[in-house]
């Protein structure tokens, strides 16, 4: 299941910062079209710590409803709550989401039992496919690998987004994968290493504006075109490290008006990037062959 590249979309906004929605359905058109293989939306890519439960709503809403079931839909309905958690991942279950991507809980963090609990209690509450979403430079916590291996056994957990940059914790948790229970990497400079060692893909920002080299990438290393793929992800290293040379997604929103798609700023506390970086991204924007 969602073998290839996935985008963790953004969130368009409007030039007074309300939700873009015909911008939003353009950028799923353009997923469409350019094969990506499904969208993850209100990820961290997403600016979903400022969306509110109104907007929630609406845009899972608006982003099932458009896509149709052309490409399927993921929401992400993690939460440090467990409770909350489980609230809004049954409101995407009903809203018609195809698949939830669940961050590891932040903050109060939760020992080994709390986290083994947190999501077999959100997962045993749907019906849908759940990704378990390790991100410590965002929760300033791993999901301990016992606690992997653990939930990779439950009916309805069927992968890890991988994102902590640490291979060495990738290679420990690979050997919990099977056939039921999938590894995506969440780093786009480190796609093809976390491939060989049995990732099915990526969660991907880069995505957002090379969705057919990003997919080409994964599709040549599982035709054993290793090399086509290594020097996929080597070609764009310069310009994947341009997209986080400030917090996600301040860069690739940017880059992306630069390209002309128009997809607003950002919610506070993100705000514009520096000088600096908007004029080394309109340099890699040009040398990319972008605009």
């Amino acid at each position: 299941m969602f073998k290839g590249s996935i985008v963790a979309l953004i969130t368009p906004f409007t030039s007074n910062g309300e939700i873009n929605y015909p911008k939003f359905s353009h950028l799923i058109d353009y997923h469409i079209q350019n094969k990506t293989v499904a969208i993850l939306i209100l990820g961290t890519t997403g600016e979903s710590p400022t969306v509110t439960d109104e907007e929630r709503e609406k845009i899972i809403k608006f982003c099932v409803t458009h896509a149709n079931k052309r490409i399927p839909i993921i929401v992400g309905t993690g939460s440090n709550s467990t409770s909350i958690a489980i609230e809004k991942s049954i409101q995407a279950q009903n809203l018609g989401a195809d698949a939830l991507l669940l961050v590891a809980p932040y903050y109060n963090k939760g020992n080994l039992t709390g986290i083994i609990k947190h999501y077999e209690t959100i997962a045993s509450s749907v019906i849908l496919p759940c990704i378990l979403y390790n991100v410590p430079g965002r929760t300033g916590a791993f999901i301990p690998v016992k606690a992997v291996e653990v939930l990779s056994k439950h009916v309805n957990i069927i992968g890890i987004k991988e994102a902590s940059g640490d291979l060495g914790y990738s290679i420990k948790i690979a050997k919990f994968l099977s056939h039921t229970f999938s590894m995506w990497s969440g780093n786009d400079d480190m796609v093809v290493p976390l491939l060989s060692i049995g990732a099915i893909g990526v969660i991907s920002v880069s995505a957002n504006i090379i969705p057919v080299q990003t997919q080409e990438m994964v599709e040549a290393f599982f035709k054993g075109e290793i090399e086509k793929s290594r020097e996929i992800q080597l070609h764009y290293l310069e310009l994947i490290n341009a997209l986080f040379s400030e917090v996600n997604p301040v860069p690739i929103k940017e880059i992306m008006n630069i390209m002309g798609m128009n997809v607003g700023g950002y919610r506070l506390p993100l705000d514009q990037p520096s000088d600096d970086t908007k004029a080394n991204l309109a340099t890699l924007a040009k040398s990319f062959n972008l605009i």
